[in-house]
């Protein structure tokens, strides 16, 4: 059977919310929230947080969670993981965002589930899509679009709104993705010691270097994953809905 760990990035600077992760949440903060409700999925053998801030680490080992130091600066988020996972023995590393703190079970099970089954051995990792319903959605570039082949693998990722509709008579399908990724281990330290490529650099989107170096990527259709800190405004959402 596949070892299944849960990894979580949690960096205490963001650009549009500065110290997001620490803010409170009901009666938590917003990453030990995340954390635990991780950790009640019951899918996972471990959970780790990874971090660079020890405020951070503080918050979540003081209530018995585990956390990891990150030792190096990193480009991306895949390079932060792959140095954390890298002497933990797993087959499997699941990444959830430190600001979702509102976990879909469903939709992790589902990415965990689609290396067991027919061609599971082809995914290198598995990521989630939800179908864009607005145009202000489709036209911000801040929601990744992704394109996939008809068996849900992706074709490519792009902050553009793919694809182009030529014929104004026709109504395509547009997607946003969803960054939780689920990655085999090895895939992840492969990625880590490639070389960052010309669309990768234009679109400021990782995952397009996983298929630049043919690795594939599974794509699965999820209806909602809730709602991202990523702003004060997200945050006061978020409250709400706790609340209700």
């Amino acid at each position: 059977m596949l070892k299944k760990i849960a990894v979580i990035p949690a960096r205490y600077a963001a650009t549009r919310f500065p110290a997001k992760l620490m803010q409170r949440l009901g009666e938590k903060t917003v990453i030990r929230m995340t954390y635990d409700n991780v950790v009640a999925t019951n899918l996972f053998d471990e959970v780790f947080v990874v971090t660079d801030s020890v405020l951070i680490f503080d918050e979540i080992t003081q209530f018995g969670g585990q956390a990891i130091m990150s030792i190096q600066e990193h480009e991306t988020g895949s390079d932060r993981i792959a140095e954390a996972v890298k002497e933990i023995e797993c087959d499997i590393v699941l990444n959830v965002q430190g600001d979702e703190p509102f976990v879909n079970k469903e939709a992790l099970e589902r990415l965990l589930e689609s290396f067991d089954g027919i061609g599971g051995d082809q995914i290198s990792l598995a990521t989630l899509k939800e179908k864009i319903s607005t145009p202000e959605d489709l036209n911000n570039p801040n929601f990744v679009k992704v394109v996939t082949d008809y068996q849900d693998f992706a074709l490519y990722f792009s902050r553009f709104s793919l694809p182009y509709a030529r014929e104004m008579n026709f109504t395509a399908d547009y997607f946003r993705h969803i960054g939780i990724y689920a990655f085999r281990k090895q895939a992840l330290l492969n990625f880590s010691q490639l070389k960052m490529r010309q669309n990768e650099k234009a679109e400021k989107i990782e995952c397009i270097r996983y298929l630049e170096y043919g690795m594939k990527i599974k794509v699965l259709e999820t209806k909602s994953f809730g709602i991202g800190i990523d702003t004060p405004e997200d945050l006061e959402r978020a409250k709400k809905i706790l609340e209700d």
